[in-house]
């Protein structure tokens, strides 16, 4: 194997670990904003953990952050809970670098 060949495998790898780490942190974030939304909903005990868990799976529609957003937006205007779409975004950004603090210390 040439050095070009080892530096492309190692390239590949760390871009596939960096894509996991960047995976899991989302997933994570999502879950924590799921709870929290759902404490705001007054939604408590195991269906609070079915919402957050309903938050995740709202990331998979498509690409980027607004699917999670409007899952929360809508539920929350659909409950007449008031929180602007500010606090919503800045909770997001908040509980993602909690979720990447959180991943990089191992837990």
């Amino acid at each position: 194997m040439t050095t070009f060949d080892q530096r492309k495998d190692g390239f590949e790898n760390k871009f596939a670990h960096d894509e996991d780490l960047r995976f899991r942190a989302y997933a994570r974030r999502n879950r924590l904003l799921g709870l929290w939304a759902a404490e705001k909903l007054g939604i408590i005990g195991p269906a609070a953990d079915d919402y957050a868990a309903s938050v995740v799976k709202a990331d998979l529609k498509e690409a980027g952050d607004n699917d999670v957003f409007q899952k929360i937006r809508g539920d929350f205007d659909a409950k007449s809970v008031d929180q602007s779409d500010h606090q919503i975004r800045r909770t997001m950004e908040e509980l993602l670098a909690k979720a990447v603090a959180d991943i990089q210390a191992g837990q």
